[in-house]
């Protein structure tokens, strides 16, 4: 699992942003770093959907910071635009479709008894401009949203 210390796992990947484009992780870095890397299980579900407001309702506070915050879920791009629409959320969703980027993050979880495999699990990570995993918080339960606070803590001693 990818961890405080570790070089970000470099990825490409679609974003919705209200259209669709090719996000790289590498070559985004340098012009908005640091990164917050927001990673959920699901689209239009409770706790993902509150997350993702509660992302948007602090964004000025990341942008005080020169920090941008970028949302990442199994969900497709299609699915994602939508998501973002409905929410109002100003900041871009990574679609992780084909699992990439939960793997090599080592993000996997399952809900068996649902029949859903290889989500991502409720997690976040500051990547600073050198491409370094500055913070990284994972939770083994999907109900549990991350501290707010010391996420714009880690941003603020990245920056």
């Amino acid at each position: 699992m990818a961890t405080t210390g570790d070089s970000a796992p470099d990825f490409t990947a679609p974003l919705a942003n209200g259209d669709i484009e090719s996000f790289t992780l590498s070559e985004r870095l340098e012009d908005e770093a640091p990164i917050v890397l927001a990673f959920f299980p699901g689209a239009f579900t409770s706790v993902c959907t509150s997350e993702m407001c509660t992302f948007q309702d602090r964004l000025a506070a990341f942008e005080d910071l020169d920090a941008t915050v970028y949302g990442i879920s199994r969900d497709s791009p299609f699915t994602l635009n939508e998501f973002r629409a409905q929410n109002d959320l100003e900041f871009g969703l990574i679609s992780d479709l084909n699992r990439e980027i939960v793997a090599e993050y080592g993000l996997e979880m399952d809900f068996d008894d649902l029949g859903v495999y290889d989500v991502a699990k409720r997690s976040v990570f500051v990547v600073d401009g050198d491409g370094e995993i500055t913070y990284a918080w994972v939770s083994d339960d999907p109900g549990v949203e991350p501290d707010y606070d010391e996420v714009e803590d880690a941003v603020d001693a990245a920056a």
